[in-house]
């Protein structure tokens, strides 16, 4: 069977990347990106803070970690509480030890649920970056361009006015990392400057976006504790192997390519358990003993970065 001849006419159908949204490049031939202070690793914490509603919304699809069973699914639901009345406080503890900062993605139902846990996140000067009204409230291909304006916009105001940042909400997460094709654009029309939801860097990079800049901060998706120690089921031991191997290689690649980009994403129901927060503070603690470690918020990567990179 022969292809037709407009079959290779497909616009799209080209060297380097099949959209418009960045080009591609290599990390390795770009510009090297000094951080302040002559650190070689920005080490970035995201620690999410989510609600997924006892009863879910099955259009088009469950966020990861919604509910499993029929409803009433006080078990699953009763875990994730566990996350942001337990699981939060002792990551918390341990950063507060460490002398470590970190981005708190965080639901809106979140900040007007629980003010307790919005004012302890604001209170340590973490970043918060909004996530969403709520998992219930995703994004997805197909969704009306003006409906997800909407969205957007009401879990950013409303989380400003809920969450006592008194600064303005400058990063985005979407809840199950989900977008539409409108997304990165809708973003940069709300003013935000960068988004959480790409894993395909280890460095900020710009996005197309008409309305004004918007950078992609790598997600290490592959780093997450719920899919080591949940999806994969790795031992804690390993996962805190994983994170020092990262760690150690991001340290030896900056010696001669640049600063490099720790992310940790954490999720309090998961590494907030008793018998996993002491594979985080190990990892941690071994990361802090070599030199160069710039502990850093999402925004204040995103200036440093900013400032060598236009």
């Amino acid at each position: 069977m022969t292809l037709p001849e407009d079959y290779l006419e497909y616009p799209r159908r080209r060297h380097g990347m099949d959209h418009d949204l960045y080009p591609w490049s290599s990390m390795f031939a770009r510009p090297k990106i000094a951080w302040p202070g002559g650190a070689k690793v920005a080490l970035w914490i995201t620690v999410s803070l989510e609600y997924f509603p006892l009863t879910p919304n099955d259009g088009p699809f469950r966020a990861p970690g919604h509910m499993v069973t029929p409803y009433p699914d006080y078990r699953t639901y009763t875990t994730r509480d566990y996350g942001n009345r337990v699981g939060i406080f002792r990551i918390f503890r341990v950063l507060d030890r460490l002398g470590l900062k970190a981005s708190a993605p965080m639901n809106t139902a979140v900040a007007e649920r629980y003010p307790t846990l919005a004012q302890e996140v604001t209170g340590r000067g973490w970043e918060v970056v909004a996530h969403g009204i709520d998992m219930n409230h995703i994004h997805y291909g197909g969704m009306e361009e003006a409906a997800e304006r909407a969205q957007i916009e009401d879990a950013i105001s409303r989380l400003r006015l809920r969450s006592a940042t008194g600064a303005t909400v400058r990063g985005w997460l979407s809840p199950a990392r989900s977008q539409s094709a409108n997304t990165p654009q809708l973003l940069a029309d709300c003013g935000l400057d960068y988004v959480c939801d790409w894993g395909n860097d280890d460095l900020p990079y710009a996005i197309t976006a008409p309305a004004g800049e918007l950078v992609s901060m790598p997600f290490a998706g592959d780093l997450e504790d719920r899919k080591l120690l949940i999806e994969l089921g790795h031992p804690e031991d390993t996962y805190a192997d994983e994170l020092l191997d990262a760690f150690k290689l991001f340290h030896a690649e900056a010696e001669r390519f640049g600063g490099r980009i720790l992310h940790l994403p954490l999720t309090p129901y998961v590494i907030g358990q008793p018998f996993r927060i002491q594979a985080l503070e190990s990892a941690l603690g071994r990361i802090l003993e070599h030199d160069g470690v710039w502990s850093a918020t999402g925004a204040e990567i995103i200036d440093a970065w900013r400032a060598q990179a236009g």
